[in-house]
């Protein structure tokens, strides 16, 4: 599969979640206490990300 959600545990010990695309981090997430939390962060990724506008920075 080209592309995949991580979970790991930083240094300061909380979970969080990357996105990579053929080995590549797109984005990483804010850290969470839990990994439940950064499961959770990933059911909401997938569940809004098609309806996310698009906006251009000035």
């Amino acid at each position: 599969m080209a592309h995949k959600f991580e979970i790991y545990k930083d240094k300061a010990g909380e979970f969080r979640v990357r996105f990579k695309y053929n080995s590549e981090v797109i984005f990483s997430t804010e850290g969470y206490a839990s990994k439940s939390g950064a499961k959770d962060a990933i059911e909401s990724i997938k569940k809004y990300v098609g309806a996310a506008e698009v906006v251009e920075a000035e």
